[in-house]
């Protein structure tokens, strides 16, 4: 697999203390230290800092969470979840080849009722 130039430089950041509302679709590598209500997709890999918050779904190559999702998490490579996050997964829907859940992290998982 060749190496894009989009996997290791960051060509978006939503830099703390900011705020988005509504879906966001981008190309490339994105971290996120703001807010986000909405849902946030990416063909490259996504970091998702420790101030950041999500309310949405999260769909990348890759995905680091430091911060809170309130949402699903798809991922074709990799998830990371760090301690310092927190996680809520409606529909117990969370995919990828790879996950890693670090030791002290807050995982929720919500069950559909007809599930």
């Amino acid at each position: 697999m060749a190496l894009r130039i989009d996997d290791i430089s960051i060509n978006t950041i939503l830099g703390h203390g900011s705020a988005i509302t509504g879906n966001i679709k981008i190309n490339g590598f994105v971290r996120i230290d703001g807010d986000i209500d909405g849902n946030l997709e990416t063909d490259g890999n996504i970091i998702i800092g420790e101030n950041a918050r999500i309310r949405g779904n999260v769909k990348a190559k890759s995905v680091i969470v430091g911060g809170i999702v309130l949402g699903n998490i798809e991922a074709s490579q990799s998830i990371k979840v760090l301690a310092t996050s927190a996680v809520t997964l409606f529909r117990t829907k969370y995919k990828s080849n790879r996950m890693q859940l670090f030791m002290g992290i807050l995982f929720l998982l919500k069950m559909n009722k007809n599930f």
